[in-house]
């Protein structure tokens, strides 16, 4: 359908639409006439994408310089929104027919989900990909007769910087275009992204320095970037900008420069001018001259602005000076390390130490990143994944030497891993994910900050540090109540429940949260997800469940299916608790809040018919790193300890529970299984369409109560429904909209405000005669 929003003509996919897809569109379409950066929150399961697709390619028609830059997380959600913009182009181009604008819609991923080499192809680790491609599409590797090369490569850089391309393409679309025109798919996907006017891409080649510079640094800064999914920005931003570093890698940085040293040798024996021109290069200030874009595969780790344009200093354009200073660098990293105290210390302490050890400035080091991919050119090394040690030791040094304020170093003697083992740990630490933010703010024209679970929405302009123009909070708008929220504060035995670390592991809990799965998995048909707070507790709570013999009981009801830490596993487990979904006895999947299923797999109709979370997911704030981070956060932005706790864990709550409602025709129960969540503070901080359907029947119940609510709310459920019941109310009709006042075509829109005016006008001077012929009266009297 077609409608107006103002003066905007929107062309819309679909016969119907919801009223929150509406007021979203009216919100996007005031944030990108104002300008500047917008939040807004929309339910889950309601349309959000293809609103945000509609609106902004109808925008993109009345201005069509505009480039839209669609960022997602997984390539599954890339590849959903690339469908969706393949679904509203289409219907934008049959109703405008020749007069649609030739619009370019591209996706972009890595070399691994690209590639169309056999030999390559065949391999899923994405660096041993990256390293064989490289060993084929090298400059050097080209100019030698003898050397294999890749013919789709060959073919693009022939034929493929001349190809203009219209239409949408997928990560597939690509492939078989490659595959048809045998022709590179990544590098004619690089190319065309400049020229594409929709880019759908992971949030890495925006947020991630070292990859953006290389992606997006040609984008036009009219765009208008979209964060979709984006309630774990602040995290993005600041892994992107965060590294690691202990004795295994150190070591291996070690071996690194050994071999780059040998290779030094043998270079000057063999080919001397090699390293001659390199050293030209660097004294003229041109680092990364003569390379192509198949050599280029990193860029320096620092921000676009906090990059240096000047030459290399010259105690550094030799190879081996630069080796030397490596090698006194990793020897001073190793020493820290031997620390047998907790460590804490700003960037310009480290800095100090460090020039005091080894004579090393700040500013020498902040082109170790830069000098270290010129030399590993020089040596035209092709698997840079064997020098990813000594790469990750100069991305270091890069940002230690040029950033101080928002980041920290921490030195952990006794770092628990995953496993359960310790080892010594040195922490590089950006603990101000604004940082990471504010060259797209300053940029670009508009930015979308968008996901169904937002809330508290305040708290993300104080962490990002930025002003939205527009901030909007979406309800649910329903014919039927489809949402059954559960605050289950007590088991049948009146027994309080709760996974404070002081009650989690008691009988009593333990035994009441298994009656509660036994209970619901007798009465829901279909699918039960269940979140524990981690892995460990979880192991712990069903080997006591398999004990008081509970694992049974529910096994007489559904089959039972176990998220593992383990990609494979987990993955397995996934498919096989789908289809006994589909055999109709339904199933019971076991999973951990901030795994792999609670985020990114939508658990719709019969897969997720109930979600049950096991306690609040607090992170683990004996994270050193974590409590620094909070003292940051108090302290530069007035964000309190346990208010960033209780929006961490809150928004990761959020995420689990919106698994099992994917639209309007889904129905679930969601059971919050904790007396915690009956508090104010910690409710409150659900996103509004969720809170819309909290009534007081729905707090403070037991485990008995909570069956009661449930069955009575699937029995609703079980009605016939049919979609002339939501006409009006949750689903809109051309009519509908027409009736809105943002919806009169412009002309009508005028009228009505003429109208209103006049009104207005006789109505003030109606007023204004009957005043002075009041006063004459009172006079006269």
């Amino acid at each position: 359908m077609k409608f107006y929003i103002e003066d905007l003509l929107v062309y819309f996919p679909y016969s119907y639409i919801y009223p929150e897809q509406y007021s979203y569109m009216v919100a996007l379409k005031r944030s990108l006439d104002n300008g500047g950066p917008c939040i807004l929150e929309m339910p889950s399961g309601t349309g959000k994408t293809v609103s945000l697709l509609s609106l902004i390619s109808s925008y993109q028609v009345k201005n069509p310089s505009i480039k839209l830059i669609y960022c997602s997380r997984t390539v599954p959600e890339i590849e959903q929104a690339t469908e969706e913009a393949r679904r509203v182009l289409q219907y934008r181009n049959s109703e405008m027919g020749e007069e649609s604008p030739k619009t370019l819609c591209m996706s972009m991923s890595s070399r691994r989900n690209l590639c169309i080499q056999p030999r390559v192809s065949e391999e899923r680790d994405g660096k041993v990909v990256d390293a064989l491609c490289r060993e084929l599409t090298s400059s050097w590797n080209r100019e030698s007769a003898t050397s294999e090369k890749c013919k789709f490569f060959e073919n693009f850089e022939s034929n493929g910087k001349e190809i203009l391309l219209e239409g949408v393409y997928s990560l597939e679309d690509l492939k078989e275009y490659g595959l048809k025109h045998q022709m590179c798919p990544y590098f004619l996907s690089r190319h065309m992204l400049n020229f594409a006017n929709i880019v759908i891409f992971s949030y890495q080649y925006l947020l991630d320095p070292k990859i953006a510079s290389l992606i997006s640094s040609s984008f036009p800064s009219n765009s208008i970037v979209v964060f979709d999914e984006a309630h774990n920005i602040d995290n993005v931003c600041i892994n992107a900008l965060s590294i690691n570093i202990d004795n295994k890698l150190l070591d291996t940085s070690s071996k690194n420069i050994a071999k780059i040293n040998k290779q030094i040798e043998d270079i000057k024996k063999v080919d001397e001018k090699r390293l001659k021109d390199e050293y030209q290069r660097l004294v003229n200030g041109l680092a990364r001259s003569g390379s192509t874009r198949a050599d280029e595969t990193t860029s320096d780790p620092v921000l676009p602005n906090d990059v240096i344009q000047e030459a290399v200093p010259g105690n550094i354009r030799k190879a081996e000076h630069f080796i030397s200073l490596l090698r006194r660098v990793v020897d001073y990293l190793k020493s820290r390390l031997k620390s047998q105290m907790l460590l804490s210390e700003s960037p310009l302490a480290f800095l100090q130490g460090l020039y005091h050890a080894t004579q090393i400035s700040s500013r020498t080091l902040r082109f170790c990143s830069s000098r270290l991919s010129s030399l590993l050119r020089t040596l035209r090394i092709n698997d840079l994944n064997q020098f990813s040690g000594i790469s990750l030791i100069a991305d270091f040094a890069t940002l230690v030497g040029t950033y101080n304020n928002g980041f920290l170093i921490i030195i952990e003697p006794y770092y628990q891993r995953q496993n359960n083992t310790y080892d010594q740990i040195f922490q590089f630490c950006c603990l101000d994910a604004s940082i990471g933010m504010k060259p797209i703010f300053d940029k670009y024209r508009s930015v979308i900050i968008t996901s169904g679970t937002l809330s508290p929405l305040d708290i993300y302009t104080k962490m990002l540090n930025f002003r939205p123009t527009v901030v909007e909070r979406l309800t649910m708008s329903l014919n039927r109540n489809c949402i059954c929220p559960c605050i289950l504060t007590r088991g049948s035995d009146q027994i309080s429940i709760s996974t404070k670390f002081d009650v989690r592991s008691d009988t009593a809990v333990v035994r009441n949260y298994g009656a509660l799965l036994v209970e619901v998995s007798a009465i829901v048909p279909d699918g039960i997800i269940c979140f524990f707070t981690s892995y460990s507790y979880m192991e712990q709570i069903v080997s006591v469940w398999n004990e008081m013999g509970l694992l049974n009981n529910i096994l007489t009801n559904k089959l039972i299916f176990v998220e593992t830490s383990d990609p494979a596993e987990s993955a397995l487990a996934l498919q096989n608790y789908k289809k006994a979904c589909d055999s109709g006895r339904g199933a019971v999947l076991l999973s951990v809040a901030r795994g792999k299923v609670s985020e990114g797999i939508d658990f719709d109709n019969q897969y997720g018919r109930c979600v049950i979370l096991y306690g609040i997911p607090y992170i683990n704030t004996e994270s050193k790193v974590l409590r620094a981070r909070l003292e940051f956060l108090r302290d530069r932005y007035q964000i309190r300890e346990n208010e960033f706790l209780t929006f961490d864990a809150m928004r990761t709550a959020s995420q689990c529970v919106g698994r099992v409602i994917r639209g309007k025709s889904d129905y679930g129960i969601m059971i919050f299984a904790d007396k915690r969540y009956n508090r104010l503070d910690k409710r409150n901080k659900l996103p509004q369409w969720i809170l819309q359907f909290c009534q007081p029947q729905h707090l403070n119940l037991s485990t008995d109560m909570a069956i009661s609510l449930s069955k009575t709310f699937l029995r609703e459920m079980g009605q016939p429904f049919s979609r002339e019941e939501q006409l009006g109310k949750s689903l809109w009709s051309l009519e509908h909209i027409e009736k809105q006042l943002t919806s009169k075509p412009p002309q009508q829109q005028q009228q009505q405000q003429q109208q209103q005016n006049s009104t207005i006008t006789t109505t003030s001077t109606t007023t204004t005669t009957m005043t002075t012929s009041t006063i004459s009266e009172t006079h006269l009297t």
